[in-house]
């Protein structure tokens, strides 16, 4: 294990950010990156976790995705190729790969994002990928899927207060497998690639280990409020209708949001567990009731 004692991290404000750093903070010295064109590194690792987020209600324009998520990532890691730094771990997303997937998604598949979030972050996958790499330097691309846990304010919020009211879900016919990522193993994940020097540089896909479908999350939802799960089997025609009639009326029930809450998307963790050599410490299922037992608390 090489001893560190400072990282420069971006986007420290953010939910992964604002978890590395309480994590972090007594073992490392941490130093926030300031905006601005001259960028010096002088830590020994950098954290690159500045993105501009998918916008699901479209409100973005596209230029804003490339600015920080190419753009940025382009300066940062210029800038560690001429420092010292040894380590540079960057946060992509598995959405650069593919916004639907009907197989489970591995590092090895051929990326075809139709987004702008997605074509962004695979510019500034393909940019690093690009570079020769120093002797000495080690770089890590993270491509996590959908990332949950105490504090958090991103899409498993819509189906808890779609289903935290105690009303039956309507959606139980739907058959479907969706892989998520609790940030406590997100953030083992960064520990271990910060502190070992055998992992080699490359791509990873960072998920828990077991995808689980809609129904079963909405039954996790019911044991964290300690209440009885209600899951009716609508006919998918029926509910697909009533999808495309809240579509046209902009109900709360319309084809995007059916699609958020009943499509598969499966991501494979082989690659990362197999380079750490250890199990992941928090279960699938372990990760989602901390995060809505944080829900129920709040």
């Amino acid at each position: 294990m090489i001893q560190l004692s400072k990282i420069l991290l971006t986007g420290s404000s953010g939910f992964i950010g604002k978890n590395l750093t309480e994590i972090f903070k007594s073992d490392y010295l941490i130093n926030n990156y300031i905006k601005g064109d001259n960028i010096i590194i002088n830590e020994e690792v950098v954290i690159h976790l500045a993105g501009k987020a998918n916008d699901d209600k479209n409100t973005s324009s596209p230029d804003e995705y490339y600015q920080v998520n190419t753009e940025l990532a382009k300066k940062i890691f210029d800038a560690f190729l001429k420092s010292d730094a040894k380590i540079f771990i960057t946060f992509s997303s598995v959405k650069a790969v593919a916004d639907l997937t009907v197989v489970e998604l591995t590092e090895d598949a051929s990326p075809n994002p139709i987004t702008h979030y997605g074509k962004s972050k695979l510019f500034a996958e393909q940019y690093i990928l690009s570079k020769e790499i120093p002797v000495g330097k080690r770089f890590y691309i993270l491509r996590p899927c959908m990332i949950h846990g105490p504090g958090n304010k991103g899409n498993l919020n819509l189906l808890y207060k779609l289903a935290s009211k105690g009303l039956p879900w309507p959606l139980g016919a739907f058959d479907n497998n969706r892989s998520f990522c609790s940030i406590g193993n997100l953030l083992f994940i960064i520990k271990e690639l910060i502190e070992r020097e055998d992992i080699p540089t490359g791509i990873y896909n960072v998920a828990d280990d077991d995808a689980l479908s809609t129904n079963e999350v909405i039954a996790i939802l019911a044991e964290s409020q300690k209440r009885k799960i209600k899951i009716w089997k609508i006919s998918k025609g029926v509910i697909q209708t009533a999808a495309k009639i809240g579509s046209i009326l902009k109900l709360p029930l319309n084809l995007e949001r059916l699609h958020k809450l009943t499509d598969s998307y499966e991501v494979s963790n082989q690659k990362i567990k197999t380079a750490i050599g250890k199990p992941l410490p928090v279960s699938s299922k372990e990760g989602l009731l901390k995060t809505f037992n944080s829900f129920n608390n709040r």
